[in-house]
């Protein structure tokens, strides 16, 4: 079956356009099935508890997206299937976005929390606030979407869902333009003034950019161009409307939004902050920086 193309039968009323691809959702299914289940273990082997809230649960939802695709290969006119996909797909990736942002606050604490803005604590806090509302306005919308019996409704819930997914790349922007500034002031030793002596276990002092915060770096810069690619695309998806060419473009779909979240998920899953942030050599450094700026 094309997957560009309508079904021959009632083509006016498949919500896709095309015929959901039936092995691409078998793929992607056992992908974020495997990186999911790693996740907890590494998470369990490295005591993040907060994993289970940021990765695994980006994933578990992202697996119940895909099972609507894969449902709605068997039958696109399903309209819960559609709904329970399109619905689930788009809130999946906030929970993992989050989890850059802890990691990004770990990472201050490690350099010297007096060339952030914000302190670490108030940085991871200001943004996965920021995260949850985009998450709660975006589950809202596709609530909505999902229980309406008309294109009235649909449309609401699918404006809402533009909303929360607009506030959610300004989020994106903002953290990059903090990441940045934070980066630059460290690289050129220009804390900021007035700032405390002592901030959480690190204290202000300058700490070395090791090869794996370096590492880390470098991973969370990745993993925030990912995430800009897929909130463009999404939306650009939802502005055209539920009929628009975008929304019934199947490669679209698998390459901008399904193919970037399995990279960013991925990502994580090899290098790890369990091991990157907290091996014993980075734990022992920490200790040390935390001594001589006492």
């Amino acid at each position: 079956m094309s997957s560009n193309n309508q079904s021959a039968d009632g083509a006016h009323e498949n919500p896709y356009g095309y015929v959901p691809s039936r092995a691409t959702a078998v793929i992607f299914i056992l992908l974020f099935a495997t990186s999911t289940l790693l996740h907890a273990f590494q998470a369990t082997k490295h005591r993040l508890w907060w994993f289970f809230w940021t990765a695994c649960f980006c994933g578990i939802i992202e697996l119940v997206g895909w099972s609507g695709r894969l449902w709605s290969s068997f039958n696109p006119l399903n309209g819960s299937a559609f709904q329970m996909q399109i619905t689930c797909t788009i809130i999946a990736p906030t929970p993992l976005l989050a989890a850059n942002f802890v990691i990004l606050g770990n990472v201050i604490k490690r350099l010297g929390p007096a060339f952030s803005r914000l302190t670490p604590r108030r940085y991871t806090i200001f943004f996965t606030s920021s995260d949850v509302i985009s998450l709660v306005v975006q589950a809202l919308g596709g609530g909505i979407a999902a229980s309406s019996n008309d294109n009235a409704g649909s449309k609401l819930g699918s404006n809402i869902m533009l909303v929360g997914i607009i506030f959610q790349l300004v989020i994106i922007l903002v953290y990059s333009a903090f990441s940045i500034e934070f980066y630059y002031r460290y690289n050129t030793n220009r804390p900021f003034e007035g700032r405390p002596t002592s901030d959480g276990i690190l204290g202000s002092a300058q700490g070395r950019l090791t090869p794996n915060i370096k590492l880390m770096s470098y991973v969370l810069a990745f993993s925030t161009v990912l995430f800009f690619i897929r909130s463009i695309y999404r939306i650009a998806e939802l502005a055209d409307g539920w009929d628009g060419r975008i929304i019934q473009t199947q490669v679209y779909f698998n390459v901008l939004d399904g193919a970037m979240i399995i990279l960013a998920i991925y990502t994580l899953n090899i290098f790890h902050p369990g091991r990157l942030l907290y091996s014993y050599e980075e734990t022992k450094e920490a200790e040390l920086r935390h001594i001589n700026s006492a």
